[in-house]
């Protein structure tokens, strides 16, 4: 069929239907297929999960979720957490209790792991330190009152603080 100038004046081939004409797609449509390729939804598993971005400061108390994660910077007492991910250039300044703690960032207060405490090459934990095990990568650093708990889980440990022969000195 001849071209034919639409109300526009750009011409248009004639004769296909809306769904047989093939539309390049648009940039942002495509980045968003992309991304749901390689980052595909979770399914809702109930877990309940607290992301404080970049550029984002949070502080108070915060009760009650599964997961922290940690870009900004957060002041505050978090209860009834399980997991905290303290991510290179966030900061968490406070106190917990939790199950287990990467930290890439900065950790600055109490902080009680009952189980594994990462501190990444970059992570930097002071304050009240109480942990279950322990993982620390070279270029990682901990500072302050740090106590393993025993085998049998129930007590501390007491490890070198100011006076011992670390003498207060980061690990």
């Amino acid at each position: 069929m001849a071209d034919a100038p639409n109300d526009i004046g750009v011409p248009v081939k004639s004769g296909g239907t809306a769904a047989s004409m093939v539309m390049p797609p648009r940039a942002d449509e495509a980045l968003r297929r992309f991304t749901d390729l390689a980052y595909p939804p979770k399914p809702d598993d109930g877990n309940r999960c607290l992301s404080v971005g970049r550029g984002t400061t949070l502080s108070g108390e915060v009760t009650s979720c599964d997961k922290l994660f940690i870009e900004g910077s957060v002041d505050a007492k978090l209860t009834n957490c399980r997991i905290i991910e303290i991510a290179e250039g966030g900061l968490f300044k406070g106190s917990t209790t939790i199950d287990e703690a990467e930290v890439r960032g900065r950790f600055e207060g109490d902080l009680v792991v009952h189980n594994r405490l990462l501190i990444r090459a970059t992570g930097w934990v002071s304050g009240t330190i109480r942990y279950g095990q322990i993982q620390i990568e070279c270029g990682g650093r901990i500072f302050g009152d740090i106590q393993a708990r025993s085998p049998g889980g129930a007590a501390f440990e007491v490890l070198p603080q100011v006076g011992s022969p670390a003498g207060g000195r980061p690990f």
